[in-house]
């Protein structure tokens, strides 16, 4: 034998003892306090009979089938090599007193022999499974464990229970089983917690002797964990959306719109897209619905049909005050790609991919909605598989009462339809709330596996709840509306599908332990991880690309130029036209100054008689005698001739 194998059988041995040596710890512990219960009802007899009962079991040990057997807690049958010689006696030892345990659950718990071994061999499945924990029938049956077939995690689920019931740990162990045989896990981490799920747990006592008393071969170990952020506030990788992608009817849940304003939202998306205006973020939707408001963009309003300027400008208000509240941040390029939560590591576990909540934790109705956007890109973007015997992804839609509530016919008629659907693309969607009223009855219908925990009573409305959660269940040999009350810490009522898609029995089952921390993994250790990861790069930096608002600004700059020119054009003309009109009365008043100093010369004439006209032209008419001669013909050809005469012109 190599000196690897060796190490390994040591190791089994050691694990072995030290989980026998704790569930002797616990028995002795609950024997103790059995018999001093029983001692103080005054019954120190069956105190008595108690002791004596848990110094044996303590004595003869654990079944090996509970303690040393992998098989019990993994489904995976152990060689016979990796079993150790020496621990071979104290089998053989445990196996004198196999159904003690057993025996002894059902005398003192509400199920007998007969249907604890009908529970067992409903939760025995031949293929892989995830291992939820041993059946309870008031104490921990370590023989009778409660597991899920893996292929039917795509038959989608429900984890629901009170707050402080232990619904994050159930999920973080079904996580870390998930991602353990190569499925990939997306999951929102509300509260910050599950992000332990990175960092190998922390061993106590009350862990070891918890998981040694339902047969849980407890050792720490971390999964591959990518860590993301919505819109990147918070310490991950940003998650964004364009607008255009988010749709009208997400978008309207988010906004709170009535179905009327839902519609209309959608003609705005519809005439954004025919006319080539990407809706990346916000500030383009506000873009294209104040074009269709205002005075340039009125007639392509009331071209859209059934779309009012009232309402939107109702929806546009919305937008405004929705952005103002910081939600832009969440909208905007780049996109992510869903296809990156369906990665494995080199080692070929599956990649959970956490999203950070508590940055938004104040925007439930956005974070929820979200949630329902990467579904539906996931519903959009996959192939059809049908059933898998490995599902593609494990969605965990946490607090999913945020989704449900206040929802439109619509908006739940698409829920109904994506989950229906969307088990054929090899996805499975498992539902965290407290009570399963939260969610539809058509969506409730479609989950195939239930792990209730614990439910309250406090009013009448819980009691009225509880009843009707209790009417879901199929028959068993528990009082559920009392077990359902009484659970404590981990512990829950289990149903799923089998193999062949029947139900198996409702089963009280007390939980396994995650293998990861069960508190947050320090910040400097999530910060060093979202450094590290390749996604960063792709998703880091934000992108502002010409879009919407920056086409429809141009267009209304444009059109604003075009107006102040046609006004300055229009200016000039009304000046001209008066300048016109002034000269026009300048050259009437002139015309009529004229014609009033002529009315007023001749009005100076007729005063006068007409004799002065009158003798003024008799006067220049008349010419004197020298004035005859001088101006006679040949008068002035004789002056000619002399002049020539004279001056000797007349050789030229």
């Amino acid at each position: 034998m190599s000196a690897v194998d060796d190490a390994e059988l040591a190791r089994l041995q050691a694990e072995a003892e030290a989980a026998e040596a704790a569930l002797k710890l616990a028995q002795a512990k609950a024997a103790l306090a059995a018999a001093q219960a029983a001692r103080a009802a005054g019954g120190a007899a069956a105190g008595t009979a108690a002791a004596g009962a848990a110094a044996a079991g303590a004595a003869g040990g654990a079944p090996a089938e509970e303690i040393s057997a992998p098989e019990v807690a993994t489904g995976v049958s152990t060689p016979p090599e990796a079993i150790s010689p020496p621990e071979a006696p104290a089998a053989d030892a445990a196996q004198t007193v196999p159904e003690a345990p057993a025996a002894d659950a059902a005398a003192s718990g509400p199920l007998n022999d007969a249907q604890v071994a009908a529970i067992a061999k409903g939760y025995a499945f031949d293929g892989l499974t995830l291992d939820l924990g041993a059946l309870m029938n008031t104490d921990p049956v370590p023989s009778a464990q409660i597991r899920i077939p893996l292929g039917m995690m795509n038959r989608h689920g429900l984890v629901a229970g009170a707050t402080g019931t232990g619904k994050t740990r159930t999920l973080q162990g079904l996580a870390e089983q998930l991602a353990a045989k190569g499925v990939p896990v997306f999951a929102a981490d509300m509260k910050g917690d599950l992000s332990g799920v990175a960092t190998p747990g922390e061993p106590s006592e009350k862990l070891l002797a918890r998981t040694a008393a339902i047969g849980q071969e407890w050792t720490p170990a971390a999964s591959v964990t990518e860590y993301f952020a919505l819109g990147g506030v918070g310490k991950g990788v940003p998650v964004r959306a364009t607008v255009s992608g988010f749709g009208p009817l997400l978008l309207s849940k988010v906004l709170d719109l009535n179905e009327t304003q839902e519609s209309s939202l959608g003609l705005v998306f519809h005439y954004a897209d025919a006319n080539g205006l990407a809706l990346v973020d916000l500030s383009d939707l506000r873009a294209v619905l104040t074009w269709l408001t205002s005075d340039d963009g009125k007639d392509e309003l009331k071209a859209l049909g059934g779309l009012s300027s009232a309402t939107a400008g109702v929806i546009l208000r919305k937008l405004i005050t929705f952005a103002d509240d910081g939600a832009d941040v969440f909208f905007g390029e780049p996109e992510f790609d869903v296809r990156d939560f369906l990665r494995t590591a080199a080692d070929g576990r599956g990649v959970i991919s956490l999203l950070e909540v508590p940055g938004v934790a104040d925007k439930p109705a956005l974070f929820s909605t979200f949630l329902m956007y990467l579904l539906a890109e996931l519903f959009e973007i996959l192939p059809e598989v049908g059933d898998l015997d490995t599902p593609k992804l494990v969605f965990f839609f946490d607090e999913a009462h945020l989704l449900f509530r206040d929802a439109s016919k619509s908006f739940l008629s698409a829920i109904t339809q994506t989950v229906r659907l969307i088990r054929s693309k090899g996805v499975g969607v498992f539902f965290v709330t407290q009570t399963p009223k939260d969610v539809p009855s058509d969506v409730l219908g479609q989950l195939g596996s239930r792990v209730q925990h614990a439910l309250r009573a406090f009013t009448p409305d819980d009691a009225k709840a509880l009843r009707a959660t209790v009417g879901t269940y199929p028959k068993s040999g528990y009082d559920l509306e009392r077990v359902l009350q009484e659970l404590g810490t981990g512990e829950a009522i289990v149903t799923v599908m089998n193999e062949k898609g029947a139900p198996t029995p409702v089963a009280w089952t007390r939980l396994r332990a995650p293998q990861g921390l069960m508190s947050p993994t320090p910040d400097p250790d999530i910060e060093r991880a979202v450094h590290a990861s390749p996604l960063l790069a792709r998703y880091g930096t934000p992108i502002d690309r010409e879009s919407a608002r920056e086409i429809l600004t141009a267009k209304m700059n444009a059109a604003a130029e075009a107006d102040a020119a046609a006004t300055r054009a229009e200016a000039q003309e009304q000046a001209a036209k008066e300048q016109e009109k002034q000269q026009a009365a300048q050259a009437k008043a002139d015309a009529a100054a004229a014609r009033e100093r002529q009315k007023e010369y001749d009005r100076i004439l007729r005063s006068t008689g007409g004799s002065t006209r009158t003798t003024r032209t008799s006067r220049s008419s008349q010419k004197s005698p020298l004035e005859q001669v001088l101006n006679s013909k040949s008068t002035q050809t004789i002056l000619n001739s002399v002049i020539r005469g004279l001056f000797g012109t007349g050789r030229r």
